[in-house]
């Protein structure tokens, strides 16, 4: 894991006449332009929920917010044009094109800025020791619209490419190591547990067949084994054969579960008091531990019913921002295909006084 501070002044002045031209200082963005800043910095990548993000992250100039999830930087950079000069935006990714794409943004903001290369569970734990507070931590979780459309990585089943998935290429499992090694048996599991994969049994047993000829190590290969694996109905269903193979193997590879699991509590405590936790996933493997994890920091009191009164002290720490998950709009998901499985949850730390002075009866106020 490396880390690097960035004091821009100097890129921002080679790049500054560039980007400006003979018009002097750069235009105030609208909120209509926030999709198309999404997509300035060397690609067409598109924020998912970015507006609604904004309003719940709230931020005001001059905060602190850290971006567990850099990616593309779509969300970054409407983050870092709120935070303003005084403002520190702290980016954590693993993939070296999530650096790249920090550099061309840090031409752009005039925020203070720092990127750390890592998984997010280890920078929110690297951040913990230096005694960091933030105003908001914000997660956009899964896989981001480069890696899909870097074809040579491997993450996607639409083309044929090495069976790779691995975010950060440094390390050693990838999956063609788990295709080509992992027993029947531990194959169907992870299809199941990992992929929510109907037929995991099917495909782990042609996936055992298949390599007894000859190695599974493309995409390509990979996607004709599993259509050979299911009956033809399924073939042609709601969404490609494959999906829910390619995600299994993308979260195995890359341990998102378990890094998630290690980060929301991470996140939690470098939240200064008032502060918002946000976490936009994309399939329910995810959203499910988001949704648990700030549903029991709002919870109260934890005594059993039949209790008269309270014996257990529990306070919430949180209120939710959002009872319900916030999906995209039709327009957005026309706009957008990818965000249609989007699901937007958040909420804000409670102030000590207002968790030490509440008084509950059952988890009600008195």
């Amino acid at each position: 894991m490396s880390t690097i501070l960035h004091d821009m002044s100097e890129m921002r002045r080679s790049h500054g006449a560039r980007r400006r031209g003979s018009r002097g200082e750069r235009p105030r963005r609208t909120p209509d332009m926030r999709q198309q800043a999404g997509a300035s910095a060397g690609g067409a990548h598109v924020p998912v929920l970015a507006e609604e993000l904004l309003d719940l992250l709230d931020l005001a100039p001059g905060a602190t917010a850290i971006d567990c999830t850099f990616g593309g930087g779509g969300h970054a950079r409407l983050v870092a044009q709120r935070l303003g000069p005084s403002g520190t935006l702290i980016a954590i990714d693993r993939d070296p094109l999530a650096e790249e794409r920090f550099v061309a943004l840090a031409a752009e903001v005039s925020c203070n800025l720092r990127f750390i290369r890592g998984g997010y569970a280890e920078g929110l734990a690297m951040l913990t020791q230096e005694g960091v507070l933030a105003d908001t931590v914000y997660f956009d979780l899964g896989m981001s619209s480069m890696q899909v459309d870097t074809r040579e990585r491997g993450f996607s089943y639409s083309y044929d490419a090495p069976l790779d998935m691995r975010m950060d290429p440094r390390q050693e499992l990838s999956a063609r190591q788990i295709v080509q090694d992992y027993d029947e048996r531990s194959l169907a599991r992870l299809l199941r547990d990992l992929g929510e994969e109907r037929y995991a049994g099917a495909i782990a047993r042609a996936i055992v067949a298949r390599r007894r000829q000859a190695p599974i190590e493309t995409t390509q290969q990979l996607v004709d084994t599993i259509k050979a694996a299911i009956p033809a109905p399924a073939r042609f269903g709601a969404g490609h054969p494959a999906k829910r193979v390619f995600q299994a193997l993308r979260i195995a590879v890359n341990d998102e579960l378990g890094q998630l699991d290690a980060a929301l509590p991470l996140a939690w405590a470098l939240l200064r008091e008032r502060g918002v936790l946000a976490a936009i996933s994309f399939q329910s493997l995810e959203d499910r531990r988001v949704k648990r994890f700030l549903v029991d920091r709002a919870r109260g009191c934890v005594c059993p019913p039949d209790l008269p009164v309270c014996v257990c002290g529990r306070e919430p720490e949180a209120d939710l921002l959002t009872r319900r998950a916030i999906a995209p709009s039709a327009a957005e998901v026309a706009g957008n295909p990818r965000a249609a499985s989007a699901h937007l949850r958040a909420a804000r730390k409670r102030l000590a006084t207002d968790v030490n002075t509440e008084v509950h009866d059952h988890g009600r106020a008195a």
